[in-house]
């Protein structure tokens, strides 16, 4: 590629965009230009050519046609060594045009808005803007294209160290940047207008994620892993949460971040969730996060050794004191104060997430692949909502246990099935996780708790999906517990529900399943 002659600068984010063409005008770049950036460029002082005067033809239309014409199309796709392109481009006046800098209309930006009017997002589906990137990045080997202003710095530096050129290396790098800046615009409007017609889970499916971060394996050394972002999220999630000391964080530990932020995000009441391998492990609440961290310790404080902890109030001095014995690979919260974040310093090593600003609720589908595709589910936001509850026995719990009961059910629904989860009032007492039958699941739950010194006596037990056999309600009675939250729905539910009465448990049927596998 020979020397940058003319560059098209049309930008919708105009930021850096000043800077950026004076900096090409002063190199002795021809700069043309459209509409509100040509207005601007003059504002500050910057020689710009219009577009029209290029085309012959006035912007028209609204503004809808302004760039779709042989003479700029021409002008970046011909292909510089070709003969046969130089005579076309010659005999139809064509200049060639050397660089092209455009970034989109904020089409996702408009969508995001709440009750925005179907033509305003119409009129922000770029037509433009996507032809001229994709030509240029068509033909990389002659122009250059940048989409991203954060691009402009660097280009500039380049021009002016190599004489006014940009290098294949570099234009390769900005090509692939550009289609998938195409990609991803595309997709977001197909995407938005499927959910517009109210395709819950649309036909054909687009997904465009951002790479954060290479990561240093997977699951395992052998395995390659790296973060990407949802540019739909709006900031939402544990890919955007703020990590404020600590190592680098591994596939391993986001997996589990993510468990634990989202068994947290289930409660009112200032609680802990301690968490190991995605299952809580200790969760309890407390009049403050001081109060709640020793007792969901005390559940089982020989699994929380190297677990992950999640809170859901901002984490203050006497927090994370409470936590200074405990080896913890990461913390989450929404925020921190500064005698937490002082103590927390003293292990350099411990990762420290702040979710304060990323809050919002769930945002997106849940993701998995298989063989040859992807299974795709909107995700497991039903509450617990214990004002709809039946109970199915003869004994009503008393309100001792409906509140065990509902604490129970918002934390079996974080458990690997088949769950069982044991409690009291604010606090896990057993939790049996991802076994292949039920009732394992409840003598496992039983049988940790025994062996940390846990007194069932009174407890109540839940249970993430039915009972397919008395058995399983059965064992939880004789390790003490007096009430049940299970969804129902069992060919054998009679039987269960017979035997829950003639064990003197009173039961409640949710209605709902949280399987999660």
């Amino acid at each position: 590629m020979g020397k940058i002659e003319r560059a098209l600068v049309s930008v919708s984010d105009k930021a850096g965009v000043v800077e950026f063409a004076a900096g090409l005008s002063a190199l002795g770049i021809e700069i043309l230009s459209t509409g509100g950036t040509a207005r601007l460029l003059r504002e500050h002082g910057v020689k710009v050519r219009d577009v029209a005067d290029a085309t012959g033809f006035p912007e028209m239309l609204d503004g809808r046609v302004k760039t779709l014409h042989p003479m700029i199309h021409g002008g970046i796709l011909g292909i510089r060594k070709n003969t046969g392109h130089q005579a076309a481009a010659r005999k139809h006046g064509i200049g060639w045009i050397d660089l092209v800098a455009v970034n989109l209309y904020p089409f996702e930006q408009t969508a995001a808005k709440p009750n925005v009017p179907f033509e305003e997002l119409i009129e922000n589906i770029d037509i433009g803007g996507p032809a001229m990137i994709r030509s240029a990045a068509k033909n990389f080997e002659d122009v250059a294209v940048i989409v991203d202003p954060s691009d402009y710095d660097a280009a500039l530096e380049e021009l002016r160290k190599k004489d006014g050129e940009i290098s294949r290396e570099t234009r390769w790098r900005l090509a692939r940047k550009a289609f998938a800046s195409t990609a991803a615009y595309d997709a977001a409007i197909s995407t938005t207008l499927q959910k517009i017609a109210g395709d819950a889970l649309p036909q054909n499916l687009h997904l465009t994620f951002q790479k954060i971060a290479d990561l240093r394996y997977g699951e395992n050394p052998h395995q390659q892993a790296a973060l990407y972002r949802d540019p739909r999220s709006g900031g939402r999630g544990i890919a955007s949460a703020r990590q404020v000391q600590g190592k680098e964080l591994s596939y391993n530990n986001l997996v589990d971040l993510e468990a634990a932020w989202r068994v947290a995000q289930e409660f009112a009441e200032p609680v802990t969730a301690i968490i190991k391998h995605t299952n809580p492990c200790g969760i309890a609440t407390g009049a403050t996060l001081a109060e709640s961290f020793p007792r969901a310790l005390a559940v089982d404080p020989v699994s929380a050794f190297g677990s992950v902890v999640a809170f859901n109030r901002p984490v203050d001095g006497a927090t994370a004191e409470a936590m200074a014995k405990l080896f913890v690979e990461a913390v989450v919260a929404p925020g921190y104060d500064a005698a937490a974040l002082e103590r927390f310093a003293a292990k350099k090593n411990l990762r420290v997430l702040d979710m304060s600003a990323t809050a919002g609720d769930e945002y997106g589908w849940q993701l998995k692949s298989v063989g040859g595709g992807l299974l795709v589910q909107t995700p497991d936001t039903m509450g617990a909502q214990p004002e709809n509850w039946k109970c199915a026995t003869k004994r009503q719990p008393t309100d001792e246990e409906r509140r065990a009961l509902a604490f129970a059910w918002r934390v079996v629904k974080h458990v690997k099935s088949n769950a069982i989860v044991f409690a009291r009032d604010g606090e896990s007492v057993g939790v049996g996780a991802g076994q292949m039958s039920r009732v394992d699941s409840v003598r496992i739950a039983a049988m940790k708790a025994r062996e940390l010194k846990h007194d069932l006596t009174g407890a109540v037990v839940a249970s993430d999906a039915f009972f397919p056999f008395p058995d399983g309600v059965e064992e939880a009675a004789r390790a003490g517990a007096t009430a049940v939250v299970q969804p129902g729905g069992s060919v054998r539910d009679s039987e269960v529900i017979a035997a829950a009465d003639r064990l003197g448990l009173a039961m409640m049927l949710t209605g709902i399943r949280h399987f999660r596998h």
